[in-house]
């Protein structure tokens, strides 16, 4: 966890930044409490037959007030290969059905094309588009079934 938050390949883009050792505990610590508030949390993604931890996916409050969001990130060396269409699709579908909740938000850098890729293919759509710190940010937002 610590060299993903520590890689600015990854965490740059990222809002808050590349983490130091000690915010990357932090916010480890966080992420458990806010599971116990919520019934809902980030997850590691592993390998399947290796158990490697290869990244992040799940799901938080945005702090902007847009609402329950998926999260996820990758190790540079394991990105392209199809774990986070994997792991953000299974996220989207626990926050639906496990979880229920109605409504789930994603934020990505407009020049962010893999991540905004992956959001299409789990069927999140594009609902707006607004500025953070210059940079063209995209809204998407996926509304359960039934």
């Amino acid at each position: 966890m610590r060299a993903l938050k520590a890689d600015p390949r990854v965490y740059a883009v990222m809002l808050g930044g590349v983490r130091s050792a000690y915010e990357a505990a932090e916010e480890l610590a966080a992420d458990i409490a806010f599971w116990g508030r919520h019934g809902v949390g980030m997850w590691a993604v592993r390998e399947a037959e290796s158990g490697r931890f290869l990244g992040t996916v799940g799901l938080h409050l945005r702090p902007d007030g847009r609402g329950m969001a998926i999260r996820f990130a990758l190790l540079p060396e394991v990105q392209g290969r199809g774990y986070a269409l994997e792991a953000a699709g299974a996220a989207l579908r626990f926050a639906h059905e496990r979880a229920g909740l109605g409504r789930v938000v994603a934020v990505a850098r407009e020049d962010n094309i893999a991540s905004r890729q992956v959001l299409g293919a789990i069927g999140m759509r594009e609902t707006g588009r607004f500025e953070r710190a210059g940079i063209t940010m995209i809204a998407y937002e996926s509304i359960a079934s039934g």
